[in-house]
């Protein structure tokens, strides 16, 4: 008997469980007659021998032994193992699956990728220009954990774009390149032009830096003589300014050197601005995106906090 997966969504989750296909009309007709169907229900919840089921149902024993037969020899039950009982051996048997049906061969047809049926339409939103048929259509850019740019910085939040990459897993398909590339690399390679999420300040990621003027909250940059002195976030709007290494910023815009493209930057005033900013996008989306019109240009203020006194940002506020 030719076995499948059914799936459901019910309404939360979706759920799936193994189905037997029949595989002619005599072994439906067998399984559906009234009797062959209470004791299909009985062995599909335990295994159990003839005689328990006959008792149960209040039954002559030959007339349970006779289904017995017929349900095994299509295939929809089987013995899953045998006892001695007074002399005796009782054949204990269960249903092969918890579902069985019939096939019609025609007209499959491919399905949306089952992780995006339940995501939040706030997070379909917010991602809807990096997806390409559930495909992540962009690269995923950190800054280069070697020194490099005009401070000889060294990154050290990679390991938070793993945990952002782990979490749009959930409704993502893996692309046939590679996803994630360093800043140094995107600019060797000259891949401004694609759709980027920009993981890191602009102290450790060239392309945060380089973007940070397109931003509608923007980093404080003052240049000196060896490159740039930052001095936090700076809102226009407001007039306020975040200069805690636990702050960071979550914006969206329109790509500058390709009008088609977008750009998501991710990026805090230190690499702990960095996490608060990955947690508020994974772990508390909800909160952060409150605010998303859908519009082009998107750009929050991300406030980290450790509540619980481990040392770790663990919670965030959400400011502009």
């Amino acid at each position: 008997m030719e076995k499948k997966c059914l799936l459901q969504n019910n309404g939360k989750n979706q759920e799936v469980k193994e189905i037997s296909i029949l595989q002619n009309s005599q072994d439906l007709k067998m399984i559906l007659d009234s009797l062959s169907w209470k004791i299909l229900t009985m062995l599909s919840k335990k295994e159990m021998y003839p005689l328990e089921i006959a008792r149960q149902l209040g039954m002559h024993e030959q007339k349970i032994y006779y289904h017995i037969r017929k349900l095994a020899k299509t295939g929809a039950i089987t013995i899953q193992r045998e006892e001695t009982k007074k002399g005796a051996t009782a054949k204990y048997y269960k249903t092969v699956s918890p579902a069985f049906g019939i096939e019609l061969p025609e007209n499959y047809r491919p399905i949306q990728n089952i992780h995006t049926l339940n995501v939040p339409e706030p997070l379909q939103k917010f991602f809807k220009e990096f997806l390409n048929n559930d495909i992540l259509n962009g690269k995923i850019v950190v800054g280069s954990p070697q020194p490099h740019g005009p401070f000889k910085t060294s990154a050290r939040d990679g390991h938070y774009a793993a945990h952002l990459t782990l979490f749009m897993g959930q409704f993502v398909k893996m692309p046939n390149e590679f996803a994630v590339k360093l800043d140094v690399d995107v600019k060797a390679e000259k891949e401004e032009k694609n759709s980027l999420i920009l993981v890191g300040g602009p102290g450790t990621n060239l392309l945060t830096q380089e973007i940070n003027e397109y931003l509608p909250i923007k980093f404080i940059m003052h240049p000196s003589d060896q490159g740039f002195l930052f001095g936090g976030l700076s809102s226009k709007k407001t007039g306020r300014n975040y200069t805690s290494d636990s702050a960071g910023l979550i914006a969206k815009i329109v790509n500058p050197w390709d009008n088609n493209k977008h750009i998501i930057v991710i990026a805090g005033n230190k690499a702990v601005g960095t996490k608060a900013c990955v947690l508020a996008l994974t772990n508390f989306w909800e909160k952060t995106l409150q605010r998303y019109d859908n519009k082009d240009t998107f750009a929050v203020v991300i406030q980290g906090f450790d509540l619980d006194g481990d040392g770790k940002v663990d919670a965030i506020e959400v400011y502009e």
